[in-house]
């Protein structure tokens, strides 16, 4: 009973952001899972996909290309995605231009569009297309990658060995601000879709250990009750639990993965 239900086998789902880090990683896991997924990206990349993936290039802040994602996804295996992770996502790196990690007076407009375009529009865009989809079939799983900073703000403190340094730095607005719409999207879709058979939630992610600084790695971990990062398979079992059976009776939620850091 317990198998049946985690059970993904030839369940299809749409993995947005695809060829990025989590992506990778979660294809990999959903493959061997038994899951058939379309890896949806916004251009090939060199690192290797997932054996039995399917690489779809979609841009997810154009519809008219995800309406051809899910009319090459019909084609290859007869029917709509039944689950979708709407994970890609824009964040301002470290190195960005001075002016995007600089203080928030004069956060330039451009950054702030550019971001919530991927992080806020796409998966609305994402979720119409494919979510219609399966609301016609009465039936799916939408899984919303949310952030720690969509719940509390970035503690700024952890950058003060930049400032130390001479610069001028702050963790910018914009993603904080759009993984918040993340948190308010999954509850109207969820009430919306609710008596066609689409359960939406979110999946709310601590930081990912990637090669961080490591004065950045002792603060952060400071703050963390687990004291590390998140490796990508810590968020596997979260993953195969919103898009099974197992979820059957959970829509409108969000589900906080983040090693107690929003606990404090």
């Amino acid at each position: 009973m317990q198998d049946e239900l985690f059970d993904l086998k030839d369940c299809i789902t749409v993995i947005t952001g695809g060829a990025g880090q989590l992506g990778r990683a979660y294809g990999a896991y959903l493959t061997e899972a038994g899951a058939r997924v379309a890896m949806l990206d916004i251009a090939a990349t060199d690192a290797a996909l997932p054996d039995g993936a399917l690489f779809v290039e979609a841009d997810v802040t154009d519809r008219a290309s995800l309406e051809s994602a899910l009319a090459t996804i019909v084609e290859t295996w007869g029917e709509p995605p039944h689950g979708l992770i709407n994970n890609a996502g824009l964040d301002s790196p470290p190195d960005a231009d001075a002016r995007e990690n600089g203080p928030f007076e004069t956060y330039p407009l451009e950054s702030f569009e550019r971001i919530m375009a991927v992080n806020a529009t796409g998966p609305l865009l994402c979720s119409q297309v494919f979510g219609g989809a399966m609301a016609k079939t009465g039936r799916g799983s939408i899984v919303n990658i949310g952030s720690t900073y969509g719940m509390v703000s970035p503690d700024q403190r952890l950058y003060d060995y930049r400032r130390t340094d001479g610069e001028v730095f702050f963790k910018p607005v914009a993603y904080s601000a759009s993984k918040s719409a993340v948190l308010n999207l999954t509850r109207y879709l969820a009430t919306y879709w609710g008596d066609r058979g689409v359960r939406v939630n979110t999946l709310t992610l601590g930081g990912v250990y990637a090669g961080q600084d490591a004065r950045f790695l002792q603060a952060y971990t400071a703050r963390v009750p687990l004291g590390r990062m998140a490796d990508p398979k810590d968020y596997f079992g979260a993953l195969r639990f919103l898009l099974s059976d197992a979820s059957s009776y959970m829509s409108g939620a969000n589900l906080v993965i983040d090693g107690g850091w929003t606990a404090w």
